[in-house]
């Protein structure tokens, strides 16, 4: 799948999950897609659990959801942080309510949670958020992946190729609609 001229917003902060970080960053840019990294502004620089560094390229308070097309919350304690920074929240609120994908792993569900994307939703995270999701209004589901709308969710670092198939897909599906809107535009001319 080529995801040339996709703009994908990654949300980092310290303590981290390592692969929930890393995968997705690598992976979106191995399809194509152009990955942001984004902080909380105080800080260029984010340790993982594992205490590996990742830098951002832009703060939340400087970052402008108009331009990308979607968010990805890495899970590890780094929700809990970035709960923390209002200007994180209304990052991710932004772009789910502009209808653009809207995803998470893990504990990234609480990001979700406190951005209002998972109020009536299918959604899935780690175990132990659960309760969190069903409160705010979520129905949990125990699968790897659940997709409903513009909102993806997963498990566990286990279920991360599933994860990015499912993102790399929908993301997919969002550039042949726009090609396909362009090429029948253009038709129409």
């Amino acid at each position: 799948m080529n995801l040339n001229g996709v703009r994908v917003a990654l949300l980092i902060e310290d303590e981290y999950q390592i692969l929930e970080g890393w995968y997705p960053h690598l992976r979106l840019q191995e399809a194509g897609a152009t990955v942001t990294v984004v902080g909380n502004g105080l800080k260029d620089t984010f340790e993982s659990k594992e205490h590996y560094p990742m830098r951002a390229d832009v703060g939340a308070p400087d970052a402008d959801p108009a331009d990308f097309d979607a968010v990805i919350v890495p899970g590890g304690f780094a929700p809990d942080n970035m709960r923390l920074h209002p200007e994180m929240i209304d990052f991710v609120r932004k772009i789910h309510q502009a209808g653009k994908l809207t995803a998470s792993i893990c504990h990234g569900g609480w990001v979700l949670i406190s951005a209002g994307a998972l109020k009536g939703r299918k959604a899935t995270g780690y175990a132990p958020i659960r309760d969190d999701v069903v409160n705010a209004g979520g129905t949990w589901l125990d699968q790897a992946v659940v997709e409903d709308g513009n909102v993806i969710t997963a498990r566990t670092p286990v279920d991360l190729p599933q994860f990015l198939a499912a993102i790399i897909d929908y993301l997919g599906r969002e550039v042949a609609a726009k090609s396909g809107a362009g090429h029948l535009e253009a038709a129409n001319a």
